[in-house]
C-alpha cells in the first residue's frame, strides 16, 4: 500500500512514502531477522530520495560522471527557474541505484555516492577511492564501522539553523579534511595563494573579489557550491566547511575525473561555456581613467595608428554621461558619438563604453525606475546612498534588465557600439552591508551573489536579440555561469605594486579553474603609479609583459599626476588621471611595450585557437602547470609559473629589481623565446630576466612561432 505523507505527497512532485517495508537486521546472537520499519529511501527513476525527520535529501545524476545533491527542511525544493541555480539542464545519463535497508548507493559513470543509514554521504571514484566524505562526530556506531569517527560531540554533517520567523536557515555543510590535499578555484581573491588549502574564503563579492564557488581537488573531483547566498568556505586542516548565512536549501554539484581537464570540461558542460571570442578580443586594448572628451579618445587612437602599433579596442570610461543612470553621452564633451564610432571602425578599432548600474536621484530615469520597482531596495531608510549619492538597478528583475537594455540600445548600440564595460558588477555597496539590501528575487543575504551573472545577462540577451554573435563584455565580477553570458572578468581596482601583481597571478589562474576562461587585469594596476617614477616604471613593464600572456591584453589605470576637471556640470565635473598610453612612460618603456604588443599580434593565430578551446570545451586559457602535466608531481608545486595554452610556459617576474629567476620546465624540449636556446625539461634552472623581458618558453614542435 502506498500513502502520501504531509509535505511529501504527489502534489509536490516528490515520491509518496510506503507505510513500511521489511528491513533485515542482525541480532545479539548473531542471527538475522526481519522487522517492519518506515522506509527512509526511495528511488524515483534516476533520483534517490531520503526522508529523515525534518530533512529531505535528493541525489541525482547531473551530466556525465557527476551528481547533484540537494537537501532541505522545507516541504519542497526550489525551482531552478527562480535564478538560484548556476546549473544548466544536464545531458541525460542513467544512474545505477541500489537500496539495501537504510543504506543506498547511486553511481553515475566514474562517481559513486554511498548514503549510510545515518544519512552521511561518501563519494568515491570508479576505482573505489574515496574522494570526499561528510564530517560526522556522533555516538551512533551501529552502521557496521561506517562511522569511524564515533564521538560524543554530536556534530552532524548538515546543519540547518532556522532564522527565526522565516523559512530560511543558516546552513552549514561539513566534509572531512584530507591531509595533503590541494584545492584550487573558488574565483578571484586578492591573495597570493594558488593552493587554497588552509584558507577561509568569503562567499561574497567585493571590488576586486569575485566569489565563484567551484573547487578543484588534486584527489580527482570538482565541486560547485550551487548557492548564491552570502557565506564562507573554510578549507581547514581539521574540517572543510561550507556556510550559507540565509538559504532555503543545500545544493551542490560534484564530479569525478582522471585529470583536471576532464573535471573542468564536465563543469563547463554543467554551467555553460563562453561564446567564441570576437577577433577584436585577441589583440591589444587601450584604456585609462578617463578620456574626458570625444576628441581626446580619437587623438589617442590616431596616434596608435600613426605609430603603426596594433590596437583593437579603446575605451570610454565612466562619467562620460550627464548623470549616473542616464546611460548616454554628455553632448557637451561627446558631441557626435556615431561619427566617433565610425572613424574608429575605419581604423579597425572598436569602442568599448562603460556602463554603471548606479542611478542618481538627478538622473532622468530615476523616478520612473523607482515607480516601476526596478531599483534595489534598502531594508531600512532611503535607497540613495547605496553608493555615494546613487542606488543600484535591480538586475534580478527581468523587466528591470529590459528597461536598462533599451536605454543602452538607443543611446549606444544604435550608434554602432558593440562592446560594453559593465562596471560596478558586484555591486559595490557602501561598506558592503549585505544584510541591508533586497532584490526582486530576495534578500541580498540569500541571493546576492547572482548579481554579476544577471548583470552580464542583461547586456548579453539584449545584444543577442539584435542578432549579434560572439558577444564579449567586460565585468568587474562574476558568479558561476557568468561565462555563458560573454563575461570577460577583470580583477578590479587593485593598487599599482609588485605585491598586487603577485596576487593577480593567483587570481587569474584560479578564475580560469573556476570556469571563467576570459580574464584580464589592469596592466600596471589601477590605484597609484606615477608615470615619471622609475620604481613604478619597473612594475609597469613587468606587468605589461605578463599582460601579453593573459587571455585579454588590456592597459588601464588611474595614473598620477591627476588632471583637473574640464567643467562644473555633467561629465565635466570628474577629474582624470595622467596619460596612460605606451609612449607616456619614456622611450625605454615604450620600446618594451611595443615589443610585447607586436608579440601579442604575432600570437594572434595561437590565441584564437585557445579561444576556440575555451568556447568548445571550457578550457582555461591560462592555467597552472598541472593542468597540462597532471602526472608531474613538481607541476603541482609550482605557483609562480603558468601555461598560456598547452604550448607556452610563462615565468613572470613578480618582484622588484630581479634580473634572473628560477624556472621549472616539465618534460619535453623547450625553446626560450628570448635567446632561442633549447632546454631539456624535467628540471629547474636559472633563467635570465633582463629589464626588457620575462622568461617564456615554447614547447618544441608546437603551434606558436614566437
Amino acid at each position: 500500500m502506498s500513502v502520501s505523507v504531509p509535505y511529501m505527497g504527489v502534489q509536490s512532485g516528490l515520491p509518496a512514502w510506503e507505510a513500511g517495508q521489511d528491513i533485515v537486521c542482525g541480532t545479539a546472537a548473531g542471527g538475522m531477522t526481519k522487522k517492519k520499519e518506515k522506509s527512509m529511501l526511495r528511488q524515483e527513476g534516476n533520483k534517490l530520495y531520503r526522508r529523515q525527520d525534518k530533512e529531505l535529501l535528493l541525489i541525482e545524476p547531473w551530466g556525465r560522471n557527476s551528481l547533484r545533491v540537494r537537501a532541505t527542511q522545507r516541504h519542497e525544493f526550489l525551482p531552478d527557474s527562480n535564478g538560484n541555480s548556476a546549473l544548466l539542464a544536464p545531458e541525460e545519463t542513467k544512474a545505477e541505484i541500489a537500496i539495501d535497508g537504510k543504506q543506498a548507493t547511486i553511481t553515475n559513470g566514474k562517481i559513486t555516492c554511498v548514503v549510510s543509514d545515518n544519512g552521511e554521504l561518501q563519494f568515491s571514484n570508479q576505482d573505489g577511492e574515496v574522494l570526499l566524505e561528510e564530517y560526522s562526530r556522533v555516538r551512533d556506531t551501529h552502521a557496521e564501522g561506517r562511522n569511524k569517527f564515533a564521538s560524543a560531540l554530536e556534530i552532524v554533517p548538515r546543519t540547518f539553523n532556522p532564522r527565526q520567523s522565516t523559512d530560511h536557515y543558516r546552513l552549514t555543510v561539513r566534509f572531512e579534511a584530507n591531509d595533503g590535499e590541494k584545492l584550487y578555484g573558488m574565483g578571484q581573491y586578492q591573495q597570493p595563494f594558488l593552493d587554497l588549502k588552509g584558507c577561509v574564503i568569503e562567499l561574497a563579492h567585493r571590488n576586486s573579489q569575485a566569489s565563484v564557488p567551484f573547487v578543484l581537488s588534486d584527489r580527482g573531483y570538482g565541486m560547485l557550491w550551487n548557492n548564491p547566498a552570502i557565506g564562507h568556505a573554510t578549507f581547514g586542516k581539521n574540517v572543510t566547511e561550507w556556510v550559507a548565512e540565509s538559504t532555503k536549501q543545500m545544493d551542490y554539484w560534484i564530479t569525478a575525473g582522471d585529470t583536471p581537464a576532464q573535471i573542468e570540461e564536465a563543469y563547463a558542460d554543467a554551467t555553460g561555456k563562453v561564446p567564441m571570442m570576437p577577433e577584436y578580443g585577441l589583440g591589444f586594448w587601450q584604456c585609462k581613467l578617463r578620456y574626458q572628451t570625444q576628441e581626446e579618445i580619437l587623438t589617442v587612437a590616431r596616434e596608435y595608428k600613426r605609430r603603426g602599433l596594433p590596437l583593437d579596442v579603446i575605451v570610454a570610461d565612466y562619467f562620460h554621461w550627464p548623470h549616473q543612470g542616464d546611460w548616454k553621452f554628455d553632448e557637451d564633451y561627446w558631441p557626435d558619438p556615431a561619427a566617433m564610432v565610425r572613424e574608429l571602425k575605419e581604423m579597425g578599432v572598436e569602442l568599448m563604453v562603460s556602463i554603471w548600474p548606479t542611478v542618481d536621484a538627478e538622473s532622468e530615469n530615476y523616478e520612473e525606475m523607482r515607480e516601476l520597482g526596478y531599483l534595489t531596495r534598502s531594508e531600512y531608510g532611503k535607497r540613495i546612498g547605496q553608493l555615494g549619492e546613487a542606488c543600484f538597478i535591480d538586475v534580478t528583475h527581468p523587466d528591470g534588465r529590459k528597461y536598462v537594455w533599451e536605454k543602452m540600445k538607443k543611446n549606444y548600440y544604435e550608434k554602432g557600439i558593440r562592446i560594453f564595460w559593465l562596471d560596478e558588477a558586484e555591486p559595490e555597496f557602501t561598506d558592503y552591508e549585505f544584510e541591508h539590501y533586497r532584490y526582486f528575487l530576495g534578500a541580498d543575504m540569500e541571493v546576492g551573489n547572482i548579481y554579476p551573472k544577471e548583470y552580464a545577462r542583461m547586456a548579453y540577451e539584449g545584444m543577442e536579440a539584435e542578432g549579434q554573435e560572439n558577444i564579449v563584455n567586460l565585468l568587474r565580477c562574476a558568479w558561476a555561469g557568468s561565462q555563458r553570458y560573454g563575461a570577460l572578468v577583470w580583477s578590479g581596482d587593485i593598487d599599482s605594486s609588485f605585491r598586487a601583481l603577485r596576487n593577480q597571478l593567483a587570481a587569474g589562474l584560479n578564475m580560469g579553474l573556476s570556469g571563467i576562461p576570459w580574464w584580464t587585469t589592469d596592466i600596471g594596476g589601477f590605484h597609484g603609479g606615477n608615470i615619471y617614477d622609475d620604481a613604478f616604471k619597473e612594475c609597469f613593464v613587468r606587468w605589461f609583459a605578463f599582460g601579453a600572456f593573459c587571455p585579454v591584453m588590456r592597459l588601464h589605470g588611474f595614473r598620477e599626476p591627476f588632471k583637473a576637471p574640464l567643467g562644473t556640470t555633467g561629465g565635466g565635473k570628474q577629474i582624470s588621471g595622467a596619460e596612460n598610453e605606451v609612449w607616456s612612460y619614456g622611450e625605454e618603456v615604450y620600446e618594451i611595450c611595443k615589443k610585447y604588443i607586436e608579440l601579442r599580434e604575432k600570437m594572434r593565430p595561437y590565441v584564437r585557437s585557445l579561444m576556440e578551446e575555451a568556447h568548445e570545451k571550457g578550457t582555461p586559457v591560462m592555467r597552472p602547470l598541472f593542468y597540462d602535466f597532471p602526472e608531474d608531481k613538481k607541476a603541482w608545486e609550482v605557483e609562480d609559473e603558468y601555461m598560456f595554452g598547452p604550448d607556452v610556459l610563462v615565468a613572470p617576474v613578480l618582484y622588484e629589481r630581479i634580473r634572473e629567476r628560477e624556472v621549472y620546465l616539465p618534460s619535453g624540449t623547450w625553446r626560450n623565446i628570448n635567446d632561442g636556446k633549447e632546454y631539456a625539461g624535467g628540471r629547474t634552472f636559472t633563467a635570465d630576466a633582463p629589464y626588457d623581458a620575462i622568461p617564456v618558453f615554447v614547447k618544441a614542435g608546437t603551434r606558436p612561432e614566437l
